[in-house]
């Protein structure tokens, strides 16, 4: 196997295939794999999502909920497990409607995840490619989540775009 310690970045539009690839590349390696969710079910939806999320990862899966503190999960995990964030825009929502600081936040995750003990594999949404949102909550977070997937990006071993169900390498 290559260099354990190593950061994948997964990005894409929704149901572009994200988390299932993310879900290949961390199996790929010896179990127990951790995933890190930052979801949150505030409704029937949210928590059909997270429930067809958990049925696709059988045995050897260990799920960590992190909505907030997303860099002090990783931090707390053995080095050398793979382990799987999914995602990024998610745990940017919640720290934004918890009114927690967002730059502090993003700067304390990239720091974390410029160390990666183990190979890491991170999903997130490119949410730049569409219109203009119309209100200043929504300007602000796709404006947030631009400048958090460029960070990360730019510290990423390896970035994936998913189209389609398609990986596309970009770095």
């Amino acid at each position: 196997m290559p260099d354990r310690n190593k950061l994948t970045f997964i990005i894409g539009g929704a149901r572009s295939g994200k988390s299932a690839h993310a879900e290949i590349l961390a199996t790929a390696w010896p179990s127990p794999w951790a995933y890190i969710a930052t979801a949150q079910a505030y409704d029937d939806e949210m928590r059909e999502r997270i429930a067809l999320h958990r049925s696709r990862r059988g045995e050897g899966w260990m799920t960590i909920d992190a909505p907030l503190d997303l860099a002090g999960a990783l931090e707390a995990l053995p080095g050398n497990q793979p382990v799987l964030v999914d995602c990024l825009t998610l745990w940017l929502t919640n720290r934004m409607l918890a009114d927690h600081d967002v730059g502090a936040g993003c700067r304390r995750l990239a720091a974390v995840l410029s160390r990666p003990r183990g190979p890491w594999f991170v999903v997130s949404n490119e949410v730049g490619q569409g219109i203009v949102p119309d209100n200043a909550l929504a300007r602000r977070f796709r404006d947030d989540a631009g400048r958090l997937n460029q960070q990360v990006a730019a510290i990423a071993d390896t970035v994936l775009l998913m189209v389609a169900g398609l990986p596309l390498k970009v770095k």
